[in-house]
């Protein structure tokens, strides 16, 4: 898809990102994957909208696919031998059922990484659900490497990925 257009969005679009958000859920659970099976979390895309870092994409004026990408490293996640400052992070990356399978989701991941390239960082970086290796192909096929996964028994994500910057 090569007519993607990529901008941040408002705080006015809140709504827009949630259902993008839930769509994606919606379609997870009917594939039995219990991954994001709670409501989007209004006060941490709120925060991010208002930052710039939540971003949405349109194809024919219409929004199709959301992602936020920030300098967020979940401490948790990525330590200190990680270089977490040199690095973006994109979390909530959801793509409108309408146009899964054309490319939109790699297209975002790709211009992500040229975002991190501009901001002076040398990896695009996610987490994603330890137990979703359909997921974790899916990343692979995108060009990013597993660094490893980190197994904390309150949290279901934690297969770290990424992937140079541009």
């Amino acid at each position: 898809m090569t007519n993607l257009q990529i901008r941040p969005g408002r705080p006015d679009e809140l709504a827009t990102v949630e259902a993008l958000l839930r769509e994606a859920s919606a379609w997870l659970a009917s594939r039995n994957i219990d991954q994001w099976q709670f409501p989007p979390h209004r006060d941490r895309i709120t925060a991010a909208l208002e930052l710039g870092s939540c971003f949405l994409a349109f194809t024919d004026g219409q929004p199709v696919a959301t992602v936020q990408v920030d300098d967020f490293a979940d401490p948790e996640f990525w330590t200190i031998d990680d270089a977490p400052g040199d690095a973006l992070y994109v979390h909530r990356m959801a793509v409108r059922r309408t146009v899964a399978g054309k490319g939109v989701g790699a297209e975002l991941l790709d211009w992500a990484a040229e975002y991190a390239t501009t901001r002076g960082k040398s990896w695009l970086r996610l987490d994603a659900w330890k137990d979703n290796e359909a997921l974790h192909n899916y990343y692979r096929s995108t060009g990013f490497t597993l660094v490893r996964i980190v197994d904390l028994p309150h949290r279901r994500s934690g297969a770290l990925f990424q992937r140079r910057a541009a």
